[in-house]
């Protein structure tokens, strides 16, 4: 006697009927490769479920549990678009309540403590009754940092602001038939040479050296950076007098084509004008001076090729004379890639950005 044997199946899985702007916004979902991997996997098992695919054929075709697909099935006829998103997850309150925050930054920013001259995470943390975490995360979102402090200065030039105009202008728009060098001396760079040899770069540790060191001598740098190609034009000398400056000029008069104009962008250094020198610059029509402003010296480009020269050679080097010294800062230079640095800055926004800081610093009530 023959026996007929039935599937049992569970109840159909109740349709899902999108509207035009959800299908769109899932489609988007779905198809973004830079969407969240759960939420597009979501979007994908509603997508198939508005399709008429049942749970079963869900779980083969997208490689998913049947329980999640009848889980997102049924977020989505509950909650619709937003059923996709991940439910609050549960955890402890709160415990630094938004008074206290204000409270944090209020003291940061208008107060110091009792007798210093700024805070520190753990008295800002006795002064509210918060733990030094709390403050180091509080000070961190609010970008705050008193044990921080920036030294500036400001200009008192009469002819500021028609020297950041002349010099600025240079920079964005230099004349033809010309080139433009940003001139300057580094003085007095020591030979210092580390009392015990150097403690290389290992996994886990930076590499160390001891702070103590021998002296052997100075030596100066006088260099010309070609804004235009980065060029460096230098010499190193024993001293940075009106003579060695006078011997700088020549090398730039020997080394630019006659047929250019030379414009020298430079600071108020004394030697710079001594009569010897403006008589050597009178005698040379093609030669154009252009001094920054008094205390300005962040608008002669040279001065970062000095600062990227003594991060990347001098300061952590040791040097047993001079002459090994130079030769640090001659391999430097020459194996330095000669793209120019990239000025960006209108004069305009410069002085505007000057007129801003001004105004903060007459408000301060210092």
């Amino acid at each position: 006697m023959g026996m007929n044997t039935h599937l049992v199946r569970g109840p159909r899985p109740r349709a899902i009927e999108l509207t035009e702007d959800e299908r769109v916004r899932l489609v988007e979902l779905a198809r973004r490769s830079k969407t969240a991997n759960a939420i597009a996997r979501r979007a994908r098992i509603v997508l198939a479920a508005a399709d008429g695919m049942g749970n079963t054929e869900m779980q083969r075709t997208l490689g998913i549990s049947r329980g999640t697909a009848v889980k997102w099935r049924a977020r989505f006829l509950r909650l619709r678009m937003d059923g996709l998103l991940d439910e609050p997850r549960v955890g402890a309150p709160r415990t630094v309540t938004d008074a206290k925050v204000e409270e944090v930054v209020t003291k940061t920013l208008e107060q110091t403590p009792q007798g210093e001259t700024h805070w520190s995470r753990r008295s800002m943390a006795r002064a509210v009754g918060l733990s030094s975490d709390s403050i180091g995360r509080i000070w961190h979102a609010f970008g705050l940092q008193p044990h921080r402090s920036e030294s500036f200065r400001l200009s008192p030039d009469p002819q500021f602001i028609d020297k950041v105009r002349d010099i600025v202008g240079l920079y964005l728009s230099p004349p033809v038939n010309a080139v433009v060098l940003c001139v300057d001396e580094k003085s007095q760079i020591q030979a210092l040479e580390r009392t015990q040899p150097l403690l290389p770069l290992r996994p886990g540790q930076a590499e160390r050296h001891t702070h103590d060191y021998a002296r052997h001598g100075t030596t100066t740098l006088f260099a010309a950076l070609n804004v235009a190609t980065g060029e460096v034009l230098r010499r190193c000398q024993q001293r940075h007098r009106h003579q060695e400056y006078l011997r700088f000029l020549q090398d730039i008069d020997d080394h630019v084509a006659h047929e250019l104009d030379v414009h020298l962008v430079v600071d108020n250094y004394a030697t710079h004008k001594t009569p010897r020198v403006m008589r050597w610059l009178a005698k040379r029509p093609r030669f154009h001076l252009h001094f920054t402003p008094t205390y300005s010296s962040w608008l002669n480009q040279v001065e970062r090729l000095f600062a990227e020269l003594t991060n990347k050679a001098i300061r952590r080097g040791s040097f047993r004379s001079v002459r090994s010294l130079e030769y640090a800062i001659n391999a430097y230079l020459s194996a330095r890639t000669d793209a120019p640095f990239a000025w960006t800055a209108t004069a305009d926004e410069i002085l505007e950005s000057v007129r801003r800081f001004c105004l903060r610093t007459s408000r301060s009530g210092h």
